[in-house]
């Protein structure tokens, strides 16, 4: 219901930065460049030099976390391997700028920041089932779901671990479909 939107807002949004962050940083080395001026006797030179290609790599950074936000929003499937790295890895600099920002800047670049971790935490949470279910798939009636073959434990329904749910057990509406397996309880002291 809301993922796709969300990617669709997370996709934009790290566009929208990687852009700003590579003018900033090369707007940045422009000025260090045109000034001329030494900080510590480091060269003005270098230091033009290292903004411009700091700010060319976090926009590809943060161009190549849209790209990812972008196909999760097409293909409508969760994130997995790189992919989920650099989205997670992404939630964790917008935390880390977040936090650098209410001292820096002041409130409104970390209100900013803490909207963009939580549109990334909740793109990545909102995909949080079977990698390769389908957005809008709901559960079995019987795989663990509502009124499943699952159960409770003290019911008393004769399911034991030698049942159709015990270890190695093949019968039932859950096995062989991918379900999650789930271990017999464990054993208690009379």
């Amino acid at each position: 219901m809301v993922r796709r939107p969300v990617a669709w807002v997370v996709a934009l949004v790290l566009f929208a930065e990687a852009l700003g962050i590579a003018a900033v940083n090369w707007f940045l080395g422009v000025v260090v460049d045109r000034q001329d001026m030494s900080l510590a006797g480091l060269d003005p030179d270098m230091m033009s030099v290292s903004s411009k290609a700091g700010g060319v790599v976090f926009g590809l950074y943060f161009a190549l976390c849209g790209l990812v936000a972008l196909l999760v929003a097409l293909r409508d499937r969760a994130p997995a391997g790189f992919g989920r790295v650099l989205l997670i890895s992404a939630a964790v600099v917008h935390g880390l700028l977040g936090a650098f920002a209410w001292g820096l800047i002041g409130w409104t670049a970390f209100l900013y920041m803490v909207v963009v971790l939580g549109l990334v935490v909740l793109l990545l949470m909102t995909y949080d089932g079977r990698p390769d279910e389908p957005a809008g798939t709901a559960p079995e009636e019987g795989a663990g779901g509502p009124g499943g073959a699952r159960g409770d434990e003290g019911s008393g329904g004769g399911e034991g671990p030698g049942g159709s749910e015990g270890l190695g057990g093949s019968k039932g509406p859950g096995a062989g479909d991918g379900s999650p397996v789930i271990p017999p309880a464990a054993p208690t002291a009379p």
